[in-house]
């Protein structure tokens, strides 16, 4: 049952998928900060802000060197700013912790500051295509309404 789901759905993005700024990449920092960006935010909103930081803080040791001020003042817009804070200490996590590089063990990367199960499966599950599956509410009403 959840196999030829699993394929129907696999198909329907192939053809469906948006072209989104952070997907195809294999960058966890990336994916992180889309993930981050999209917690409360549209999808539409967060593309430009997306590229901006990106511009900006390339890579997570960029993000961790910056001042907390810089980092707000290209999160204004955004909101819930806690996600920039928490962001940028988890990056200056990463940098003194493991050498700029973000780790792509699950219990290392939950570990990172604003980081919970949700965060760290779709990171490391887009990213490096780790099996981590989460089952959120929209994943629920995704099934609920296409498995009988």
């Amino acid at each position: 049952m959840f196999s030829r789901f699993r394929e129907r759905l696999l198909q329907w993005f192939d053809i469906s998928a948006r072209r989104l700024p952070w997907r195809g990449t294999d960058d966890p920092y990336r994916v992180w900060v889309s993930e981050i960006m999209l917690q409360q935010t549209q999808v539409e909103t967060v593309i430009p802000y997306f590229e901006r930081w990106i511009g900006i803080f390339p890579t997570v040791t960029a993000l961790a060197a910056a001042d907390e001020a810089t980092v707000l003042k290209h999160w204004e817009g955004l909101g819930y700013y806690r996600r920039a804070r928490m962001l940028h200490r988890a990056a200056q996590q990463v940098a003194s912790e493991f050498g700029g590089v973000v780790p792509l063990d699950p219990r290392l990367f939950s570990r990172l500051s604003g980081v919970g199960r949700y965060t760290t499966g779709a990171v490391l599950s887009i990213s490096q295509n780790i099996r981590l599956p989460i089952v959120e509410a929209n994943t629920v009403r995704l099934i609920r309404g296409h498995v009988h």
